[in-house]
């Protein structure tokens, strides 16, 4: 079996070289979500093939950039015609590993994680939440889209019980280190962390930071700048 997206048996496991994909650069990995993602609209909508043009348009990056990211996956379209749609999305997905389970647990039930735990795309990508926890006597024991949420201080337990393989940390940040800790003893190694600071983890444990706040403030020095620039050129009134 070829293991390219043009020619990968849809009806066969996909196996990605672990070699190959462990040495994907960063920046390539940060944009096969957004590769599977319109993958899989294109499959929702009865599209077989797509051009390396076509799918770099609906991600917004170049035909280049796009060919040289899938290129170092393995996978190569067909001449004229393009990429299997089908069988590039399940290439993908199988080196960004959602061809197995993923067991998440959100720690922190305040507004932020209960909107992460009612978000439905979590579900669809292959994310299963199967725990909730707070250390908020007033939040422990509400029941949250058919899950209770229960104290942190069985988040060990629930951890071996329920094979969670995913931490998300949803808490204040004076509670996050301790809850990076808490899932790092009780054998977590990857966590998303919504908390506003930098988190101290062993070698090992892959932590991916999100501060909305951080965002807004780059998104508020392109609007500077910009706002500059037209003054300079003299077309703001």
């Amino acid at each position: 079996m070829t293991t390219t997206g043009e020619g990968i048996d849809q009806q066969a496991p996909v196996h990605p070289h672990s070699a190959m994909a462990a040495d994907l650069p960063a920046a390539t990995v940060r944009r096969l979500p957004e590769y599977l993602r319109a993958l899989t609209a294109l499959t929702d909508s009865g599209v077989d093939t797509v051009s390396s043009e076509s799918l770099a348009s609906a991600t917004g990056v170049n035909s280049a950039m796009l060919r040289k990211d899938l290129s170092q996956l393995g996978a190569t379209g067909m001449r004229g015609v393009g990429y299997n749609v089908g069988a590039l999305a399940a290439y993908i997905a199988g080196v960004l590993g959602l061809t197995k389970d993923s067991r998440v647990a959100i720690i922190g039930l305040g507004h932020l994680g209960q909107a992460l735990s009612r978000y439905p795309g979590f579900s669809e990508r292959g994310f299963d939440i199967v725990g909730l926890f707070d250390a908020d006597p007033g939040i422990i024991g509400r029941e949250l889209d058919g899950l209770t949420v229960r104290d942190v201080a069985h988040l060990a337990g629930a951890v071996r019980d329920k094979g969670i393989n995913i931490g998300v940390i949803a808490t204040p940040e004076t509670a996050a280190q301790h809850v990076a800790d808490l899932l790092v003893h009780a054998g977590v190694t990857s966590i998303l962390n919504f908390a506003p600071c930098v988190l101290a983890v062993p070698e090992g444990v892959v932590v991916r930071k999100v501060d909305l706040a951080v965002e807004l403030q780059i998104l508020s020095f392109h609007e500077h700048h910009k706002t500059l620039r037209r003054q300079e050129t003299g077309t703001v009134k």
